[in-house]
C-alpha cells in the first residue's frame, strides 16, 4: 500500500542518511507510540510484553539496512530517539524473544516487522516463503529466511501542517456549542445539496447543509 504522505526525494533522504550513520541513538521517550518526528530527529516507541531485545531497522534509498537496538524499555514499551531521521525515512523492527508457536509466541529477528503504529507504509508484500514463520509443508518447523526484501516498510511522516494565518478561535467553554451530526443523516436527502455530494464529508462543507 502506498503511503498517503509523499516520501521525501531520495537526494534529501541520502543526505540525512549520511548524517545518521555517523550519529547515535538516544533514550528517547515511551510516548507517543510509533515514529514521531520533532524537527531534529525521530522518536521510535514500540510495545512488546515478551520481547527481550528490539532492533530498529532503517532502510536507505538503495535498500541498505542498518540496525540499531532500542536502548530503553518502560512498561513494556521499547524506545529510542535517532537524531537527523526525517520524514520519508523507511523503517521496520526485528524482535528477539521466545519462539513458542503453541503458546502464541513467534519472535524471530529474521522476520522484519511493520510498525503497528505507523501512519504510512511504502511498498507491497512479495508473498513467498520468507514471510512465513515455518517452512512450507512442515507447519511445526521454524523458518529463518530473512524477510526484509519481501516486506513493505513503515515510513516516518511529517506531523506538521502549515495553518497559514488561521488561528484557533479560543472560545471559552461556557460560550461553546458542541453540535454532533451523522454525515449521511444530515445530508443524504437534503434538497439543496448536489446529489453526487450527499452522504459524504464534502457535503458538510456546503453552507446550505448547516441550515438543516
Amino acid at each position: 500500500m502506498n503511503p498517503a504522505p509523499a516520501v521525501v526525494p531520495s537526494t534529501e533522504l541520502e543526505a540525512g542518511w549520511t548524517e545518521f550513520r555517523q550519529g547515535e541513538m538516544w533514550p528517547g521517550k515511551a510516548y507517543p507510540l510509533g515514529a514521531t518526528y520533532d524537527g531534529t530527529g525521530t522518536n521510535f516507541a514500540l510495545f512488546s510484553e515478551v520481547a527481550e531485545r528490539v532492533e530498529l531497522c532503517l532502510f536507505a534509498a538503495d535498500g541498505v539496512e542498518t540496525r540499531m537496538t532500542l536502548p530503553e524499555v518502560d512498561g513494556f514499551i521499547w524506545h529510542g530517539f535517532v537524531p537527523n531521521i526525517e520524514p520519508g525515512q523507511r523503517y521496520g523492527y526485528r524482535v528477539y524473544g521466545p519462539y513458542d508457536p503453541p503458546g502464541g509466541q513467534r519472535c524471530n529477528p529474521n522476520k522484519l516487522l511493520l510498525d503497528p503504529y505507523s501512519k504510512a507504509i511504502d511498498g507491497t508484500f512479495d508473498w513467498n516463503q520468507s514471510l512465513f514463520s515455518y517452512t512450507f509443508g512442515d507447519p511445526d518447523s521454524r523458518n529463518d529466511d530473512d524477510s526484509a526484501a519481501s516486506m513493505p516498510k513503515s515510513v516516518v511522516i511529517n506531523p506538521y501542517f502549515d495553518w497559514g494565518t488561521d488561528r484557533p478561535p479560543n472560545h471559552e467553554y461556557a460560550d461553546t456549542v458542541i453540535y454532533e451530526a451523522h454525515v449521511k443523516g444530515l445530508t443524504e436527502t437534503h434538497p439543496d445539496i448536489p446529489e453526487q455530494a450527499r452522504g459524504t464529508y464534502s457535503a458538510v462543507a456546503i453552507p446550505r447543509s448547516s441550515s438543516t
